[in-house]
């Protein structure tokens, strides 16, 4: 038998055994001593107009429960009822307080909405806090997709300093915070679950830049779970 086949095979198997190894990892078992989260959820609203859009960046709808979320004994929401501000400090609708008062009920008085345009909002925590999921609920009266949605992790209330970014579907940079590799979502009673590695921080800073239905910015609810 040849080197070059030889070679060949080789590599075969190791990539065959890396993709086994790939599936393994992600059916794995959690850390031991790792707990589920639970998590409670609004009531889903059925009804609405169906959405009508198609992004090269949107990830497929999905219509199953979401896993799981496992974290170290101790992690709780640590964001509730932590103060809020905002690049829009007068909202159209609402108030800033609402977004971590533990209300995820779809109804319009739940709802707080922002300007148009790139817009955030800031959860201080109070003190540095080790990170392990955010969950945030834009909007679920009916499926939407937000856009630019860039959520960040500091100590620094400016956000010019020791910045990490843990999401990012931003494709094109159009809110001038860098591209990113994460996938535009359909809205859901569910909220967008986005897991951080054990990231440290203070301050959690969410953008967004308008939705499928309108220009304007929308948070219901905001969790952070840390410990």
């Amino acid at each position: 038998m040849s080197a070059k086949r030889v070679k060949v095979i080789t590599a075969t198997l190791v990539l065959g055994l890396v993709g086994a190894w790939t599936v393994l990892a992600e059916d794995a078992a959690p850390p031991e001593g790792w707990e589920a989260i639970d998590i409670e959820l609004p009531e889903p609203f059925f009804g609405g107009t169906p959405i009508d859009y198609w992004g090269p960046n949107l990830e497929p709808e999905s219509y199953k429960d979401r896993d799981p979320f496992y974290a170290p004994p101790g992690v709780t929401n640590v964001a509730i009822e932590k103060k809020v501000t905002s690049s829009f400090e007068d909202p159209m609708v609402g108030e800033l307080e609402q977004i971590t008062d533990g209300d995820k009920n779809y109804a319009k008085s739940s709802l707080v909405e922002l300007a148009s345009g790139v817009q955030w909002v800031q959860i201080d925590l109070e003190k540095e806090i080790e990170l392990y999921a955010i969950l945030v609920w834009h909007f679920h009266e009916g499926k939407r997709v937000y856009f630019d949605i860039v959520v960040q992790v500091a100590n620094d209330p400016e956000f010019k300093e020791g910045v990490t970014t843990v999401y990012n579907n931003d494709h094109n940079n159009s809110a001038g915070l860098g591209v990113g590799e994460d996938k535009e979502y359909v809205e859901n009673y569910q909220g967008r679950l986005i897991k951080v590695d054990a990231v440290k921080g203070r301050y959690v800073r969410l953008y967004s830049n308008g939705n499928t239905a309108n220009e304007l910015n929308h948070y219901v609810e905001v969790e952070v779970y840390g410990k």
